[in-house]
């Protein structure tokens, strides 16, 4: 999949994340802010990674903003900004393609 265009999703509510992806520049462009980036930052980059493989993305610019998110919220926040960016807001693959 390739990102089209700027999009964002979540909030920067307790217990939230932000997310923004936008297009590259042939790589994966990485940036955390979190409260918790010490004791949770290789997990939540991990999850980042793993989820923008899942839906063949190795080209994008994501910025994502914690604070406190689950795994599974960080892995929504970054699905739908995607899905957001290729403006695909029907026959979303949840639970197919999205692992």
């Amino acid at each position: 999949m390739e990102i089209k265009k700027a999009a964002t999703a979540g909030t920067l509510e307790s217990s939230d994340c932000m997310v923004t992806v936008e297009p590259g520049e042939g790589k994966i462009d990485f940036s955390l802010e979190s409260s918790v980036i010490h004791q949770y930052g290789n997990q939540l980059r991990k999850v980042a990674l793993e989820t923008l493989k899942d839906l063949d993305i190795d080209n994008v610019r994501i910025t994502i903003v914690d604070k406190g998110a689950l795994d599974c919220t960080l892995k929504a926040r970054i699905e739908g900004a995607v899905f957001r960016s290729v403006d695909q807001y029907e026959n979303l693959p949840w639970g197919g393609a999205i692992r």
